[in-house]
């Protein structure tokens, strides 16, 4: 099982990234999957995440109406789309295999999101 992170960057305050999250190993829409990201001091947070069963999204109330969570079924891969981007969304953002509790049992490597001016 291995969960591939990619599409961070530098970007300015009220710009856009779309994160990607491809994995292997196993059959990405079978499972929950989730983003997460960890700033400079800060514990590790949820940001977002996608049920197997019906495809329902979450949100955290600090990026609800400015991120977009999106599965790609044949690609295997997770998406979340990240707009009007603030200072405070700086972290590395992590994407997660969940089990059915919701706590993740796997991790990708993590991408830097560094928005600043």
């Amino acid at each position: 099982v291995q969960l591939q992170a990619s599409g961070g960057g530098l970007v300015q305050p009220g710009g856009s990234l779309r994160l990607s999250c491809a994995a292997s190993g196993f059959t990405l829409d079978y499972y929950a999957i989730g983003w997460f990201r960890q700033a400079p001091g800060k514990e590790r947070e949820g940001v977002s995440c996608i049920s197997s069963s019906d495809g329902s999204i979450a949100y955290a109330d600090s990026v609800k109406g400015r991120f977009t969570m999106s599965r790609d079924n044949a690609k295997n891969t997770v998406y979340l789309q990240m707009n009007s981007l603030k200072p405070e969304d700086t972290a590395v953002y992590y994407c997660a295999k969940l089990r059915s509790d919701w706590t993740a049992d796997y991790w990708g490597q993590g991408t830097q999101v560094t928005v600043s001016s």
